[in-house]
């Protein structure tokens, strides 16, 4: 089985923390509006959390993106 490398799992996080910081808001705001804790996006955005896929899609459904955006470019 392949394993998720951790620069992927940082790529991802970078990402939604330019499309939070593109929106103006905080962790805190996200948070809110993906329906999940702030301390998660924190985890998330500094790759210190391998986001799951219910994840991605309700953070990606909060940005008003399709959750393939998300993934767009990335390389393993």
């Amino acid at each position: 089985m392949l394993g998720m490398p951790d620069d992927v799992v940082r790529k991802v996080g970078r990402r939604i923390r330019e499309l939070r910081q593109k929106k103006g808001w905080s962790q805190e705001k996200l948070a809110e509006e993906a329906g999940l804790h702030r301390t998660y996006i924190g985890q998330v955005e500094r790759g210190e959390k391998n986001i799951g896929v219910e994840n991605l899609f309700r953070i990606a459904k909060a940005f008003d993106v399709e959750p393939a955006y998300m993934l767009r470019g990335l390389s393993l």
